[in-house]
């Protein structure tokens, strides 16, 4: 999924927020949680490399394959692997700087939402 600034989200799954502290060490005073559904606008996006040829021309092989690979002859289905094969490190290489990607969310509430994870948010 590609989040970008200015579109509207919502949030995925309940999100409990650390632990509000009082004036003395140890204190707890409570715990902020935010209900899935909760929408807001995303801000920013951190962290969100482009695509490469070659990510762009793995997805394309791999969706090929996945469709139609059952169908094709052994030796065709064969060399479409081996390319395929070819291109997984830069598709791993990418899908690790993904999971790196983070949004800067202001929810309706008035909450803002900064270094979330880019999984727990919806697009509408």
């Amino acid at each position: 999924m590609t989040l970008e600034a200015g579109r509207r989200v919502r949030l995925a799954e309940d999100l409990g927020i650390g632990e509000a502290l009082a004036g003395e060490p140890g204190g707890v005073v409570g715990f902020l949680s935010l209900a899935a559904g909760i929408e807001g606008t995303v801000e920013r996006v951190d962290g969100e490399l482009p695509e490469s040829h070659e990510v762009r021309e793995y997805q394309r092989l791999k969706a090929l394959l996945d469709d139609y690979g059952h169908t094709m002859p052994a030796a065709s289905r064969q060399r479409l692997e081996t390319e395929i094969a070819a291109l997984e490190p830069q598709w791993a290489a990418h899908r690790e700087a993904g999971e790196r990607v983070t949004v800067r969310v202001r929810l309706d509430n008035g909450l803002v939402l900064d270094g979330a994870h880019q999984d727990i948010l919806t697009p509408l």
